[in-house]
Parts: C-alpha cells; sequence; structure tokens
C-alpha cells in the first residue's frame, strides 16, 4: 500500500480544527490501508498525526534528525523511528519513503519541506503527487499567491495544476490515491 509523507507543524496552532484534521488524516491513512512518514515528533499536529494512526493500526515511520530527537521530543512508540544526522537527510530519507506528499498546517519548516518536495517534483526528479490540506483556509492565502504567480509569468500553470488540494482529509486521500493508481 501507498507510503504518505505528511508535513505538518510540531505545534498545535491555536485552531482546535487543525488537530481535528490531523487526526482524521490518521485515523484514514491507517483505515485504508497506507503507511505514515513524517518527521518523528510526538508533539503537536505530528504527534497528534502519528498517534491517530497508530490507535487505528496503521504503520508510522518517522524521520528525525539526533539534534532534534531532545527539541522535537522524539516519538518512542512508532512502529520505526529513523535517525539521521542532519535535515538534508531527513527530507531525502522521507521523500525515499514516500509514494506521495501531503501538507498541513505548519510554520516555516513545513512549508520549507513542501516547496523542496514540489520543487523536486517540477525538476523531475520525481513523480510523486503532492497535496495540501487546506483545513480552515489555512493554506488559502498560499493557494491564491501560487495562482498569482502564473498569472504574472513566475510559475508555469502545468506546475500549478500539479499541486492538489482539498479541505477535508478523507477527500484529500481520494484525489491522491486516483493519482497514484494512474497510469505512468
Amino acid at each position: 500500500m501507498p507510503r504518505f509523507c505528511v508535513y505538518l507543524g510540531s505545534r498545535d496552532g491555536r485552531d482546535a480544527q487543525f488537530l481535528e484534521a490531523a487526526r482524521r488524516l490518521g485515523g484514514e491513512l491507517a483505515r485504508r490501508g497506507h503507511t505514515l512518514v513524517y518527521g518523528g515528533a510526538r508533539i503537536g499536529l505530528m504527534g497528534a498525526l502519528a498517534d491517530a494512526t497508530l490507535a487505528e493500526g496503521g504503520t508510522v515511520i518517522g524521520v528525525m534528525p539526533d539534534h532534534l530527537v531532545e527539541r522535537e521530543q522524539a516519538h518512542h512508540g512508532l512502529t520505526e523511528l529513523i535517525r539521521v544526522r542532519n535535515m538534508h537527510e531527513r527530507k531525502a530519507s522521507m521523500a525515499a519513503h514516500a509514494d506521495a506528499f501531503i501538507v498541513m498546517p505548519g510554520g516555516i519548516g513545513t512549508l520549507e519541506e513542501f516547496f523542496e518536495a514540489w520543487t523536486w517534483h517540477y525538476l523531475g526528479l520525481h513523480d510523486k503527487p503532492i497535496g495540501v490540506l487546506d483545513t480552515g483556509g489555512f493554506y488559502s492565502p498560499l493557494l491564491a499567491f501560487l495562482d498569482n504567480t502564473v498569472e504574472q509569468g513566475f510559475l508555469n500553470a502545468r506546475t500549478r495544476a500539479e499541486l492538489l488540494d482539498a479541505a477535508e482529509p478523507g477527500e484529500l486521500l481520494d484525489i491522491l490515491e486516483a493519482r497514484l493508481a494512474e497510469p505512468v
């Protein structure tokens, strides 16, 4: 079954709907038989996502650099916790273990991981689908900005169209599963 790499915050955020979306996504991943690949923390949205996946009997792979094991409070109840030397290895390992990517609410680390994965897709380094879970319109301003970059001639319309989005976890998984099922 497919492995979904999810980029998301190590904080809860101010709106409870972010935690709820993380829990719903984790449950959906497990019920559908998918593996979760994520940053390995036990706190914030990251911890909620992992806990929900595990609670439904799912497989969870966390990837965390040694220097963040204490800071991000590594989750030691995972199916597998991969410790790496640095952030470059973390991102490469997460991408290598993934068949698709999902971005949820988070801060600059989440955005950096998301944009790197999308850039790698654009450059042809992988052909894995990327979806944005736009919980409560969190990413609506970013999606509008990306539409504007197309209008202003800085982003190809096809590249923008390859970035999938939905407001609900199940809906986004349906879209990504359909993309994964397409012939190559």
